[in-house]
């Protein structure tokens, strides 16, 4: 298994995840707006040329907002996700970002046991702040080594 930024090309492969996992999934054309700007790093999972998951992160000063973190189903629990990750921290960590933001499901255990592995704590809480089903959303953040 490789990670490499995502392109254009991926964009398929993503959507099929994407639309699998998520009610209120991204469009084709958001995550081709967010793979264009300066500010954004996307990266996929790939095996033999198949995506198994992504993630992204919004970078602005010395702070980023990770986006989204989808592995296939089939494929979850495999260390794809937390991979992905440490990924992620690593090529952010040149670039200054000092802390990293992101959002999930009150009920998302799984995402939320995976973060906290990854040094994430929570540090908010915003009601009902998603929909279909309306829920709350935990807020976390974690603090890069200089």
């Amino acid at each position: 298994m490789t990670v490499r930024e995502m392109r254009p090309e991926d964009l398929d492969q993503v959507m099929e995840i994407e639309n699998s996992l998520f009610r209120d999934a991204w469009t084709k054309e958001g995550f081709f707006t967010f793979l264009i700007r300066p500010d954004a790093l996307f990266l996929v999972a790939e095996e033999k040329e198949q995506i198994l998951g992504y993630c992204g992160i919004l970078m602005v000063l010395d702070e980023g907002d990770i986006t989204n973190v989808a592995v296939k189903k089939e494929r979850q629990r495999e260390g794809i996700g937390g991979f992905l990750l440490d990924s992620l921290f690593l090529l952010v960590r040149g670039s200054g970002i000092k802390t990293i933001h992101l959002e999930v499901r009150e009920s998302n255990q799984t995402a939320i046991r995976l973060y906290r592995r990854k040094g994430f704590v929570q540090d908010g809480l915003r009601k009902d702040y998603y929909t279909n089903p309306t829920e709350n959303a935990l807020l976390m953040s974690r603090t890069e080594e200089a």
